[in-house]
């Protein structure tokens, strides 16, 4: 079955950077669109980066952070990645990453499988 794994989150101070990592298993990794979400105490959980395959191509940011990070996917290693630079505290929640086989699904963050998060902290 698809299984998603992140790692690479942890605490940091403002300015500074992190990289997130996904690993991924159980299904053609290099077909499937995948995204970064994030969760913040109570608030809604947003989406971050997006990155299409599987007859789409090209990635999504959310605005606030647009330029400072990077989403890109290793297909020999099966894993996604969002490298974080210039962190803000604002930038504090759970981090998900999600995929789907359906890129048009992706498009409107309807992803059908997920992680279950690692957590960065950004302190000021």
């Amino acid at each position: 079955q698809v299984q998603l794994v992140e790692s690479g989150g942890g605490s940091v101070q403002a300015g500074g950077s992190l990289r997130l990592s996904c690993t991924a298993s159980g299904y053609d990794f290099s077909s499937y669109s995948m995204g970064w979400f994030r969760q913040a105490p109570g608030k809604e959980r947003e989406g971050v980066a997006r990155i299409y395959s599987g007859g789409a191509t090209g990635t999504y940011y959310t605005d606030s952070v647009k330029g400072r990070f990077t989403v890109s996917k290793d297909t020999t290693k099966n894993t996604l990645y969002l490298q974080m630079n210039s962190l803000k505290p604002e930038d504090t929640a759970m981090y998900y990453c999600a995929a789907d086989r359906k890129w048009y699904k992706a498009i409107r963050d309807d992803f059908s499988y997920w992680g279950q998060g690692t957590q960065v902290t950004v302190s000021s």
